[in-house]
């Protein structure tokens, strides 16, 4: 079911001085405002989320302009995959724009090889057949082990790519299967980011998202350990939520109790 995007739920001790603070949430391939649905009760009702319906675009000039008009001025970005990537590119084109950014399960050097084969593999099949939704063996790819047997998160994925369809799904591979490295052009961003991936992700390295947290001036580096894989915000949203509190109440936006700035954390790893 769409989350509702004024339904939050409170969380007991957290305090961002009675203010809303409003995250722009930019969804992966094939995936919409649901993406999100078990995100948004985790973080609370500190929190609202507008969510970038991504799916709309059909042109990589459509997205981008899309996550303009739904970010500005001075947003906190936050991307999934696909969504991570093309929330980096908006960042880098308008870094005045940007209050925080949170990238979650993708690289800045874009896609690996073997996926890039895989998505041709799946244009040329698009491109002849009717489109019959997400495959088993395509979840796999994306899920933990221990997630492929729960029907609320296949469920939910599976039912969003029936929604959104073949167009979508070929308009989306076609428009960002090429992805420039952004690797050097990381430590232009003087803002807080936090980056979330997780060990057991098959799509992204581990590796990646560490060279990425070293490059960039402010950046917090959380990676999952265990029954993680690529959905984060469906199979980890309370690690996510936890992780994305800290790093905004630490962004330098939110007062302490004596009226001054709180100054962001420094590179930091979780344990």
């Amino acid at each position: 079911m769409p989350l509702d995007k004024n339904f939050h739920h409170p969380v007991p001790g957290l305090s961002l001085n009675n203010t809303t603070i409003r995250l722009v949430c930019i969804p992966g391939t094939l995936c919409d405002e649901r993406l999100w649905s078990r995100l948004a009760p985790a973080l609370g009702d500190a929190f609202q989320l507008q969510h970038v319906p991504l799916h709309q675009a059909r042109t990589r000039a459509q997205m981008q302009s899309m996550i303009a008009s739904h970010s500005a001025p001075q947003a906190h970005l936050v991307g999934f995959s696909l969504g991570a990537y093309l929330a980096l590119e908006h960042a880098l084109a308008h870094p005045q724009r940007v209050q925080s950014l949170t990238l979650i399960a993708n690289s800045a050097q874009g896609l690996l090889p073997a996926e890039i084969s895989a998505r041709q593999r799946i244009v040329a099949m698009l491109e002849r057949n009717a489109y019959a939704g997400i495959t088993r063996q395509r979840l796999r790819e994306l899920l933990h082990p221990s997630h492929l047997d729960d029907t609320a998160i296949t469920g939910l994925i599976q039912q969003m790519g029936l929604d959104l369809g073949k167009d979508v799904l070929l308009a989306q591979f076609l428009t960002t299967i090429n992805r420039p490295d952004l690797m050097a052009r990381l430590p232009e961003l003087d803002f807080p980011v936090l980056i979330v991936g997780a060990e057991d992700d098959k799509l992204v390295h581990p590796d990646d998202l560490r060279a990425m947290a070293a490059r960039l001036p402010q950046a917090t580096l959380h990676l999952l350990k265990d029954n993680t894989g690529h959905m984060i915000p469906l199979e980890a949203p309370g690690a996510l939520a936890e992780a994305m509190r800290a790093h905004l109440e630490a962004a330098g936006n939110f007062n302490d109790n004596d009226g001054h700035r709180a100054m962001p954390q420094p590179f930091s790893q979780n344990p």
